[in-house]
């Protein structure tokens, strides 16, 4: 018997029952669809560590973009840019109904205990993002998930159009943003125009070509500025490193954080709670109803990032269009992706057909922050000036090879630590300083 088949909860006729599939005390449905979004998630961040400024979103910058590289990128933009941070935020809106539902059994009150475990997540999130890596996520999840909670005992008839009209409100942010850069373009070429005619610039011109200048070097910058900003990363050592990171590490935090992060992910914290009140990462549905998801997931959100994918490159990754719209699209119908993310692996984890892969991605996903945090400790080291400097040497297909020996390392490491140990070791710190913050605050 497979390890899938043998969690399954089974009644007296030995069918398999609608009861959550329990091990100890962890969701193993839940645990395999985490492990496979902290791999997944990598797929991208290294493309933000191992590549200059914003080459995730513009791959023409470096990395790229012919045969196998171009394969590569399509592959990663359908499969996994925006999809693995809502299959995050979803399966964190859904832990945060197990914990309420456990605490209550357990405790009595649950608010004291999720506050105190999301203020360490947040003082974790912090360490990450200003001594490690500045494109932490671990911050935004803290603070939207302190501000959905309230909202856990809803029912899904609620939890799920609050969240639709949640990620709606990053609409409006999104095109501001898209609309200060169009006229900062505007801006730059009238002022080019007036200089050719002699005639007198205003100071307010100036500026907003000075701004230009600056979003055109960040989103698509020339050899000689590529050069530049490759050359100084390499050579900086660890303290230059953080200190001129620190400010986009604050910028993620604040003006990222309310133009986007807090509602969409927020939004999507809600509906991974409805999901998980609706029983689909407990696995109690039929095999069908999985692949029901995942064929829907799939076949109507991949279209959808597909014409997105087309119409970036057809622009030629212009930052006014991925700001515009791009974005936000991306992240709607990578909603959908996800979605068939989750139907395609309960159901392949239900049906016992990749039993081999389920115990590794399951030990994965119970290491999740601790996987998480080696993934940016790795790949810093090998990228950034203070430790091996390989930003912006190696190509998409290098990068991949990369991430799938991390993949390796991580599925056989998490299996052999948990052999031994009840938690990762993040995990056993979190958990460690959140009961003596819960106790604390009991007195």
């Amino acid at each position: 018997m497979s390890p899938a088949k043998a969690s399954y909860v089974t009644d007296s006729s030995g069918q398999t029952s609608n009861k959550p599939l329990w091990t100890s005390d962890r969701l193993i449905p839940m645990d395999v669809v985490r492990g496979g979004a902290v791999l997944g998630i990598l797929a991208m961040n290294i493309l933000s560590i191992g590549l200059p400024g914003a080459a995730r979103l513009n791959p023409l910058i470096a990395g790229g973009f012919d045969g196998t590289n171009r394969f590569l990128w399509w592959v990663g933009y359908l499969m996994f840019d925006e999809k693995m941070i809502a299959l995050f935020s979803m399966l964190f809106g859904a832990g945060l109904v197990l914990q309420a539902d456990c605490a209550v059994k357990t405790e009595g009150s649950p608010a004291r205990k999720f506050y105190s475990r999301t203020l360490i997540l947040l003082f974790i999130g912090l360490t990450h993002a200003y001594l490690l890596w500045d494109g932490d996520i671990l911050v935004t999840y803290a603070l939207c998930g302190m501000l959905v909670y309230p909202l856990h005992r809803l029912s899904p008839l609620f939890l799920i159009p609050l969240g639709v009209l949640l990620m709606l409100v990053a609409i409006p942010p999104g095109l501001l943003i898209a609309d200060v850069f169009s006229e900062a373009r505007r801006a730059a070429e009238r002022v080019e125009q007036l200089n050719q005619d002699g005639s007198t610039v205003t100071a307010a011109d100036r500026t907003a070509a000075a701004e230009w200048v600056e979003i055109r070097r960040s989103f698509q910058p020339s050899a000689e500025e590529l050069a530049g900003i490759l050359s100084q990363a390499r050579a900086e050592g660890y303290i230059a490193h953080i200190r001129r990171k620190a400010p986009e590490a604050f910028a993620v935090q604040t003006q990222l954080f309310f133009a986007a992060f807090l509602w969409l992910v927020s939004g999507r914290m809600l509906i991974g709670m409805a999901l998980m009140k609706l029983g689909i990462f407990s696995g109690t549905h039929s095999n069908g109803f999985y692949l029901a998801i995942a064929l829907v997931g799939h076949g109507v959100g991949l279209p959808l990032v597909y014409l997105c994918g087309e119409r970036l490159i057809k622009l030629e990754f212009d930052p006014v269009a991925i700001f515009g719209g791009a974005l936000l699209w991306n992240s709607y119908a990578g909603m959908l992706v996800a979605l068939g993310h989750i139907g395609m692996t309960i159901f392949l984890y239900k049906t016992g057909w990749l039993y081999w892969i389920i115990s590794p991605l399951a030990a994965v996903g119970r290491m999740a922050l601790s996987n998480y945090l080696a993934q940016s400790l790795i790949c810093t080291t090998l990228f950034c000036g203070w430790g091996f400097g390989l930003i912006g040497r190696l190509d998409r297909i290098a990068l991949c090879a990369v991430v799938v020996l991390i993949w390796m390392t991580q599925l056989v490491y998490s299996q052999l630590w948990l052999a031994r140990f009840r938690f990762g070791p993040a995990e056993w710190l979190w958990r460690s300083l959140t009961n003596q913050m819960t106790k604390k605050l009991s007195y």
